[in-house]
C-alpha cells in the first residue's frame, strides 16, 4: 500500500479553508499534518480545530520533508508569493479559486509548479458536479440547437447574515467582492457552456450593504456568433443556484432546490425532466490523482487562468462604466 500524501494547510483566510482541510483528514490517500497562517492566532485556533500541529515559519514548513502538498486557502493577494515558494519547494499544490489576481501571475504559477513537476490543481468544483455532465450531454447532442442565451445565478446572504468574514471586503486581499468570489461558479460554467472567449464583457456591480466591495453583480457576456451569457452574484440572497438556458430548438433549466433539471422544445407548453447522475470525482480527488499518477490537470489549469481573464475583464468594465472588448490580454 503506497503511503499517504502528507498534506499541510497553509493559510486559513477563506471560508473555505476548513473545508479542505476535513478533506486531507478523510481522503484515503492523504494525511493532515500541519497548518500555517499569516496570522498566528487565527492559525494556532484553526490548527486545534483540525487537529493537528500549527508551524508559525513558513519557510521552515515548506523545508520540512515530511510534507510533500499544500492546501492554499490564504487571501487571494497572497497567491502568488505563496505558491511560487511552495512549487519551488517541490510541494504539490490544491488552492481555492481565484488561482491569482491576473493573468500574468496565474501563468507564472502554472509555470514555476511545471518546471518543479508538482501537481498543481484549483478548485473548480461545479466543474464535476452531476447537473453539469447532464446539460453537458445535452448541448453535445445539440438538443436545444444552437445556444442563445444563458444565465446562471448563484448568491447566499453572508453579507446580510453577517456569517461571512469582514476579510472578505476587503478589496486589496479578496481582490474584489461577490463576483471574484462567488461569481466565479457561474463564471467558469458560463465558459464551459458558451466557450471562454466571448467578444465583449459588461458589469454592473453594486455595494447595498456600502461595504468597499460589491455585495451584488451581474457581468454580461457577448459572444461573436450572437449568444450572450449572463452571470449573476451576489452576498444578499440564499437563492437556489440556477441555471436558465436557451437554444433554437429548445429551453434548459436548472434549479439547485431538489436538483432538478428540465427541458422544453420550442413550441411546448410542457417540461420535460431529465436524470442528473451522480457528481463525478470532486476537485481534491483529482488533485490526488495527478499527485499519485504525476500527471498534470491540462484541462482544470487551462480554465483557472480563462477564469482570471474574465474576472479580470469584469472588474475593468464595473470600475470603468464601459463594455470591455474580450479578450484581455490573451496570447
Amino acid at each position: 500500500m503506497a503511503h499517504p500524501i502528507t498534506v499541510a494547510v497553509l493559510g486559513f483566510w477563506h471560508v473555505h479553508a476548513a473545508e479542505y482541510a476535513a478533506l486531507a483528514h478523510q481522503h484515503p490517500d492523504t494525511k493532515l499534518v500541519a497548518v500555517w497562517d499569516d496570522d498566528p492566532a487565527r492559525g494556532r485556533a484553526a490548527a486545534d480545530a483540525v487537529e493537528t500541529a500549527f508551524v508559525g515559519d513558513l519557510d521552515h514548513l515548506l523545508a520540512r520533508e515530511d510534507i510533500a502538498a499544500v492546501t492554499v486557502t490564504a487571501a487571494t493577494s497572497a497567491h502568488r508569493a505563496i505558491m511560487v515558494r511552495a512549487a519551488q519547494a517541490g510541494k504539490h499544490i490544491f488552492t481555492e479559486k481565484l488561482l491569482a489576481p491576473t493573468v500574468n501571475e496565474a501563468e507564472e504559477i502554472i509555470g514555476v509548479a511545471d518546471e518543479a513537476g508538482v501537481a498543481l490543481v484549483v478548485s473548480l468544483p461545479r466543474l464535476y458536479h452531476g447537473y453539469t455532465s447532464a446539460i453537458r450531454r445535452e448541448l453535445a447532442e445539440g438538443r436545444l440547437g444552437e445556444l442563445t442565451y444563458c444565465r446562471i445565478r448563484l448568491s447566499h446572504d453572508g453579507a446580510i447574515a453577517g456569517w461571512l468574514p469582514d476579510r472578505f471586503y476587503d478589496p486589496a486581499a479578496a481582490v474584489g467582492g461577490a463576483l471574484s468570489d462567488l461569481g466565479c461558479h457561474p463564471a467558469y460554467l458560463t465558459q464551459l457552456f458558451l466557450g471562454a472567449l466571448p467578444a465583449t464583457v459588461s458589469a454592473t456591480y453594486a455595494s447595498f450593504t456600502q461595504r468597499q466591495v460589491e455585495d451584488q453583480a451581474v457581468v454580461s457576456l457577448g459572444y461573436p456568433g450572437g449568444a450572450i451569457g449572463v452571470i449573476e452574484s451576489g452576498f444578499l440572497s440564499p437563492d437556489p443556484f440556477s441555471i436558465e438556458m436557451h437554444g433554437t430548438t429548445a429551453s434548459l433549466a436548472y434549479d439547485s432546490t431538489g436538483n432538478g433539471l428540465r427541458e422544453r422544445n420550442i413550441g411546448s407548453d410542457s417540461w420535460q425532466s431529465l436524470p442528473v447522475p451522480d457528481d463525478d470525482a470532486d476537485s481534491f480527488s483529482r488533485w490526488v490523482s495527478h499527485i499519485r499518477n504525476a500527471t498534470r490537470a491540462d484541462d482544470n489549469l487551462s480554465r483557472a487562468v480563462e477564469l482570471t481573464r474574465l474576472v479580470s475583464a469584469a472588474n475593468t468594465a464595473a470600475a470603468s462604466g464601459t463594455t470591455v472588448r474580450y479578450p484581455i490580454g490573451a496570447a
